[in-house]
């Protein structure tokens, strides 16, 4: 399978001049929608995971202590210059949201939009998310999911050997990914294109 860090840092620092032309409008209500779902309270720390360009500010409170991270420079230069245009404290780090550079226990909230489909490794992702997570603390995810009632079919994982080098992985189920990786879910909700893109929000739960 063609989809690795470095493949992935490489693509999207080439990616970023035109993400936002291809992303904003097309994600702004899903992505309000999902922040929407998060039990918001003053002064939580929270964590941007695979921040991108930082679509995601415009959407969030501003009594939080604000964390962001993604893995392509590109990426978090121009998420630098997003907070700094809406006034907005974001420590910005390049880093991998399969190795963390967080001590466990250290987030109420990490936010996972529009990545879980896109690394290489979701289970080990996730993995980390809970981590880094404090005990109770909130999962905030968005992205695109096939069914979980049924396995993806051949044609569908063929076609993925495509999609998942230059844009996404098409087979990856929501439930099973967050349930073994040992999160509760309290809501689920399709937020575009049918039930294709779906918003979750989980909890730590106990493993």
């Amino acid at each position: 399978m063609f989809n690795t860090t470095a493949w992935n840092r490489l693509r999207y620092d080439v990616y970023a001049p035109i993400y936002d032309a291809v992303a904003e409008r097309a994600f702004r209500r899903a992505r309000r929608e999902a922040l929407g779902q998060v039990h918001w309270r003053p002064g939580m720390r929270v964590l941007l995971v695979g921040a991108g360009t930082g679509l995601d500010l415009p959407w969030l409170p501003r009594d939080i202590e604000l964390h962001a991270t993604d893995l392509s420079p590109a990426m978090t230069r121009r998420l630098e210059r997003r907070a700094e245009t809406l006034e907005r404290d974001v420590a910005v780090e390049v880093m991998d949201a399969e190795a963390l550079d967080f001590p466990d226990g250290h987030f109420d909230v990490v936010v996972m939009h529009l990545i879980l489909a896109v690394m290489p490794d979701p289970a080990r992702g996730l993995a980390e998310a809970r981590r880094v997570l404090a005990e109770g603390g909130q999962l905030c995810v968005m992205d695109k999911f096939q069914s979980d009632e049924r396995p993806a079919s051949l044609g569908r994982r063929a076609l993925n050997l495509i999609t998942s080098a230059i844009a996404t992985d098409i087979t990856r189920q929501a439930r099973p990914l967050l349930a073994d990786a040992g999160f509760v879910i309290e809501a689920d909700r399709p937020v575009m294109m049918g039930s294709l893109f779906r918003a979750l929000l989980a909890r730590k739960g106990n493993i």
